[in-house]
């Protein structure tokens, strides 16, 4: 297997390189391949037989007033890798996001939940899905993920420790809930989905149970020794943002036991071993 990784920079793509150590793995960032043009991508896919798009305009806010940008690299991108996948026989990993549901949910959404963002990001995020699907219905998994942190890039965790140092309290909104996802795990369980050969569709890729982001910071608290009681429940009133955010944001997982695959592990045994192995510390 010859695997073909864009977006590589970032912080899902670092932690997919070191998931695939030992393997013939190709890791292009956003200067070593452009995805919004589809010659380009004709001719850097041809020979692989899977390739992880990683690559995501992510700045959420940014994305209202830029809307045609995040397009761009959000469905257009998609779309080539997806032309480009379906012309080499490749099979393709499209990552995506909690942004494409509305958030008005109140139990997890599954995998054949119908789509209605409420952002413009998510709106992006959503065209580049249905160009996957149908595009390369028989040849690509469709990753949805939220609430990502990892080692090799700005993150809550570390957000809330450099606060931590700065501050005797924090205010954190307890009215958005979801699932905090480790990009370690994440890449783990896409690597898992490629190796079993499983059946194409989508799959909702985040740590299983669920907290706030309140209860997230509190966790990151206690995981790094401090005193939880210092982070205080606020609501998204006293944060408003230019994009809104979905209030919930759980995702089912039932597509993963389905395809005879374990869904991933709990979100506070997964902040544990990352707090362990110390990736929030300032390097």
């Amino acid at each position: 297997m010859k695997y073909l990784i864009t977006g590589a920079a970032g912080m899902l793509g670092r932690d997919l390189q070191v998931a695939l150590a030992g393997r013939d793995v190709t890791a292009f960032g956003r200067a070593d391949l452009d995805i919004t043009d589809l010659s380009a991508v004709l001719e850097a896919v041809d020979g692989y037989d899977a390739i992880i798009n990683a690559a995501a305009y992510t700045k959420v806010d940014d994305a209202e007033t830029n809307e045609d940008a995040a397009y761009a690299i959000n469905a257009t991108g998609p779309h080539n890798l997806a032309l480009a996948a379906v012309a080499t026989g490749a099979r393709l990993v499209q990552i995506s996001t909690d942004y494409v549901f509305d958030g008005n949910a109140t139990t997890p959404y599954g995998e054949d939940t119908p789509i209605d963002p409420i952002s413009a990001y998510g709106r992006t995020k959503a065209a580049g899905e249905a160009f996957v699907l149908s595009t390369h219905p028989t040849g690509s998994y469709l990753v949805r993920t939220a609430w990502l942190y990892g080692e090799h890039g700005p993150n809550f965790p570390k957000t809330m420790l450099k606060l931590a140092a700065a501050r005797d309290t924090l205010s954190v909104v307890d009215d958005q809930v979801g699932q905090p996802t480790w990009t370690a795990d994440l890449a783990k369980q896409i690597v898992a989905l490629l190796d079993a050969k499983a059946p194409a569709g989508i799959y909702h890729g985040t740590n299983s149970g669920v907290t706030s982001w309140f209860g997230f910071a509190q966790a990151v608290f206690a995981g790094a020794g401090l005193d939880p009681a210092r982070v205080t429940p606020t609501d998204s009133s006293q944060f408003v943002r230019p994009a809104p955010r979905p209030a919930y944001s759980v995702l089912g997982h039932d597509a993963w036991q389905a395809a005879g695959l374990a869904p991933m592990r709990d979100w506070r045994e997964a902040l544990a071993d990352a707090t362990a192995q110390g990736i929030f510390e300032e390097k």
